[in-house]
């Protein structure tokens, strides 16, 4: 037992030798790290042994005493020149840039508009999708809407005068339906009284332009018009199956035509009735942070509707009224079909009007000649520039101003999308949703305005009403 502090204390000498050795080390390490000192502080001197950086002097072997002789002699450098050289010394940074950072603003503008962009574009087409399914569904209704349009105000005077809404509605639509049948089977009638007639008339028009062809300037022999009349039999002969499966397809043109015209009366029937309190149902559906603004947007725009329905009505009657006046004059067959299409034409803008007078240019030059064609161009194109500059800018007024590049645009769109029921309804659908744009966003201007900080001081004053005043 007396051997063993003799062992604890060799272990202890061993520990302190080996720890005065890491000290050596490590100030070695930390001189290497270090640079020579400036020649302009004159610092060759040894630093004393107390002085901040070196290491004192510890008792030792001869070797390690003049190891620490040469370690103090080292010149030692100051701590401000320490951080100013330790970037020479240091490693190069491998740091990478933010990826978001290093894209440029306009990149970064352009894909952030671009996803919306894409999300929207697919909106769009699911919606087109979803309506195309159902799109006889679609147009009766929107062909309600516009019925209902032409007619509220009808039910809105009965009412007034202590009519019931119940009995006014009822008397209202029936009339309004009743109307539009006697037109339709006018229409029907008056063909089908002059199509014998009109036929002969064709027949005698293709004779006489046969025999222009053939002492005209153009210099056309018999035998190239037979050709053409040949190459018409047979292309008729060749395309046989196609016209069978499209008389066919009539058929059933003609039951979705009955299918859409019951559920457009039906739902005129419950628009005229319950219109407001649909509406307010509607109104539940959307988010209630957004229902003040679209809550105002409706009315502004069923009064545009309105103002298009019945605008829409006046201008076409009246065109279909002097129109069919001229070429009855011009003895033009059938004048008052030909009055109706102009009529119906005319709920097309732009596109309906070329149409309609086009069809009765072409009617009167097969009946009538050239001179009773040029004079029927005449009468239309003079009627149609009194309602484009005149008729339609006081009758419709600012409600439904559209640019006539839109209205060209929407109705070329509606008709691609859904035939004629989409080209009628496009130039309606483009009105009201301008109405809803515009007011959406002054609602939204005014929101910011009542929600922004009140102005203090100078700029208060500047602000004030009385100030403006």
């Amino acid at each position: 037992m007396s051997r063993v502090p003799g062992w604890l204390g060799r272990i202890g000498a061993g520990l302190t030798e080996l720890g005065e050795r890491l000290d050596e080390r490590r100030a070695e390490v930390e001189l290497e790290t270090q640079g020579p000192l400036d020649g302009e502080d004159g610092l060759d001197a040894p630093a004393p042994l107390d002085a901040p950086g070196t290491l004192p002097r510890t008792s030792g072997t001869p070797d390690d005493q003049a190891a620490d002789a040469d370690a103090s002699a080292l010149p030692v450098q100051r701590p401000s020149e320490e951080t100013a050289a330790a970037p020479a010394h240091a490693a190069p940074s491998h740091h990478r840039p933010d990826p978001a950072l290093a894209v440029p603003w306009g990149v970064r503008v352009a894909a952030e508009a671009g996803w919306r962009l894409l999300i929207l574009a697919g909106t769009v087409w699911v919606l087109m999708r979803v309506i195309s399914a159902v799109q006889l569904v679609v147009l009766a209704f929107v062909a309600a809407l516009l019925i209902t349009a032409l007619l509220q105000p009808t039910v809105g005077r009965l009412t007034r005068h202590g009519v019931p809404r119940g009995l006014a509605t009822a008397l209202t639509a029936i009339l309004g339906f009743v109307i539009m049948g006697l037109v339709g089977w006018f229409v029907v009638w008056q063909v089908q009284e002059n199509i014998d007639n009109l036929s002969n008339q064709i027949q005698d028009g293709i004779d006489e332009l046969r025999k222009w062809l053939l002492k005209g300037p153009f210099h056309v022999t018999d035998k190239q018009i037979n050709e053409i009349a040949k190459n018409l039999r047979e292309a008729i002969g060749a395309n046989t199956d196609q016209i069978t499966s499209a008389g066919l397809q009539g058929v059933t043109v003609i039951v979705e035509a009955l299918t859409g015209i019951l559920l457009t009366m039906f739902s005129t029937l419950f628009l005229l009735y319950d219109g407001k309190r649909i509406w307010e149902w509607s109104l539940k559906l959307v988010p209630a942070a957004a229902r003040t603004g679209v809550a105002g947007a409706g009315p502004r725009a069923w009064r545009t509707l309105t103002a298009y329905v019945r605008g829409t009505v006046i201008v076409a009657l009246i065109d279909a009224i002097f129109i069919g006046l001229g070429i009855y004059i011009l003895k033009v067959p059938m004048a008052v079909p030909l009055a109706v299409f102009i009529f119906l034409g005319a709920f097309i803008p732009l596109v309906g009007a070329v149409i309609s007078g086009a069809l009765a240019v072409v009617v009167a030059l097969v009946t009538q000649g050239v001179f009773a064609a040029v004079m029927t161009l005449v009468v239309v194109l003079a009627v149609q520039q009194i309602e484009g500059h005149i008729l339609q800018p006081f009758i419709l007024g600012r409600a439904v101003r559209v640019h006539p590049l839109a209205v060209v645009l929407s109705v070329a769109a509606g008709g691609m999308i859904a035939g004629i029921g989409g080209a009628v309804v496009a130039v309606p659908l483009v009105a009201v949703t301008n109405t809803v744009v515009v007011y959406l966003r002054s609602y939204a201007a005014e929101a910011d305005l009542r929600h922004a900080p009140e102005p203090r001081g100078a700029t208060a004053v500047d602000a004030s009403p009385a100030h403006r005043g």
